[in-house]
């Protein structure tokens, strides 16, 4: 397949049936553009493709589907409301006199994923299902559709460890199969696990295609990059504070017995200026939990939310705001962006009433901020104009961390602030989330990834069925520690 358009820059790409492909790069590099063209989302301006010798030219997602190509994507579009059999057969149930044959399309689903040694019951509404098992059900209907090429975009990014290792073994199935899979994660340890070969793209390029094996993880980096190994060394050292604050610290927030079940149980928590917190656990630990309802999100049975000493008021995420509490939600489509609206009423959305005067926002004020965090985060935009949506995930994710900055919160909740965001795009917000607690802020970090964890926070408490099992200080805060705290017995 040799694809390009605006985005891409004459990219050629081939890749063997049962062959796990790895496709890398910073976000802006070209990944999705080279994936919309592969499945049919957009077309090239120019270059062709072909399956299995045979040129294609697909108009349609539909027709890349007919081809045997499918996706699986970071959001997943199920229908929650429908069954598991009704979303793997969407739009192409077996029907006979205009009925729908319900034994037979709940057969082939079943068939579909033994295929992929799922266990998931085909009659299950998707909204009861598991993050994993909702990944089983998209790819299964890329199995049911018979593809003979499956591209994953970013599908462990809601996953905890147990459920990636259950998904990689999918993919080993799938490879085993013959299907062709090209896997595209942030996540080394999982492209080395899978992988034999990798892609890397930089400014619409590729760069290097080759073995896996032959390339080392800084080697990688450096392909992604464009820099030396000695640069991205003294570049993108470990970002946290490994120290505690000094005697003056200032406790900045305090969560005492905050209660919400069946969710979370009595859990206390502190932050002090200058202080990176990590909060760690297993998904289903309680972690988002307890960050909602800090933030006022979510109502709590009982507990109390203080700010300085003073109290925050429950259920509230205005009064949490004004008391100078900033909250990134680890799923941005949700509760983060607004799709429609510009990036700069994005990253100004917290902040209207500094920006205004006489009730009406003031843009030139607004396009100075805007043009400041665009510049430090390297937020990668046309202009601020353009609408959020068309940004990639990791540059969405920056504008939303700025939404706070330019608020000038002193208390940050970051619940997988790097989610989905690439290795350069990981150390600036790293760096900044850094900067924040050296100039006084309190974080709390809430991260899937251990390392971040035990790279970032001076402290960490670690949550396990919705309690605090451990609260661990500086040097003991490593990701043994932490791994035997969020698996021990009760």
């Amino acid at each position: 397949m040799r694809p390009s358009e605006q985005g891409l820059d004459e990219v050629d790409f081939e890749i063997r049936s049962g062959e796990v492909r790895a496709l890398v790069g910073e976000n802006g590099a070209g990944k999705s553009t080279l994936i919309k063209i592969i499945t049919g989302t957009v077309q090239s301006s120019s270059g062709r493709m072909w399956m299995s010798d045979v040129p294609v030219d697909f108009g349609s997602p539909r027709d890349a589907q007919e081809a045997g190509i499918a996706a699986v994507h970071q959001e997943l579009p199920l229908l929650e409301m429908r069954s598991v059999a009704e979303n793997v057969f969407f739009g192409r149930e077996p029907r006979r006199f205009g009925l729908i044959r319900w034994a037979e399309m709940y057969e082939a689903t079943r068939n579909a994923l033994r295929q992929i040694g799922a266990e998931v019951n085909p009659r299950a509404p998707v909204r009861s299902l598991k993050p994993a098992q909702r990944q089983m059900v998209a790819i299964a209907r890329g199995v049911s559709l018979g593809a003979k090429l499956l591209v994953l975009d970013e599908p462990t990014s809601s996953l905890g460890a147990q459920e990636v290792e259950v998904f990689l073994d999918v993919m080993r199935r799938l490879r085993a199969n013959g299907t062709a899979v090209i896997f595209v994660s942030h996540r080394f340890d999982e492209l080395y696990a899978v992988c034999e070969s990798v892609t890397v793209l930089r400014d619409g390029r590729a760069v290097r295609t080759g073995a896996l094996r032959d390339i080392d993880r800084t080697e990688l980096v450096t392909l992604m990059l464009g820099t030396g190994r000695e640069e991205l060394r003294s570049g993108l050292t470990a970002f946290g504070l490994r120290k505690r604050p000094g005697r003056a610290a200032i406790e900045l927030l305090s969560a005492r017995n905050i209660s919400r079940e069946p969710a979370i149980e009595d859990v206390s928590i502190d932050v002090r200026s200058g202080e990176i917190v990590g909060l760690a656990g297993l998904l289903g630990s309680g972690r988002t939990e307890t960050a909602r309802a800090i933030f006022g999100a979510d109502r709590y049975a009982s507990g109390t939310v203080t700010v300085e000493g003073k109290p925050v008021k429950p259920h509230s995420p205005r009064s949490a705001i004004r008391a100078g509490i900033g909250f990134v939600s680890e799923d941005r489509k949700l509760d983060g962006i607004v799709p429609q609206m510009s990036v700069a009423d994005n990253l100004t959305l917290s902040a209207l009433r500094p920006l205004s005067r006489f009730g009406f926002i003031s843009r030139r004020r607004q396009q100075a901020v805007v043009a400041k965090y665009v510049t430090q985060l390297r937020i990668k935009v046309a202009g601020p104009a353009q609408k959020i949506r068309e940004l990639s995930g990791g540059n969405q994710q920056k504008v939303l961390l700025a939404r706070w900055l330019c608020r000038r919160v002193r208390i940050l909740l970051l619940d997988d602030p790097t989610r989905g965001v690439d290795i350069a795009g990981r150390a600036e917000i790293q760096a900044t989330i850094r900067e924040l607690a050296e100039g006084g802020a309190g974080v709390l970090l809430i991260s899937s990834e251990l390392d971040e964890i035990v790279e970032g926070s001076s402290r960490t408490v670690v949550l396990r069925n919705g309690r605090v099992v451990a609260v661990l200080h500086g040097d003991d805060v490593t990701r043994e520690a932490i791994m035997r705290a969020m698996a021990a017995d009760e």
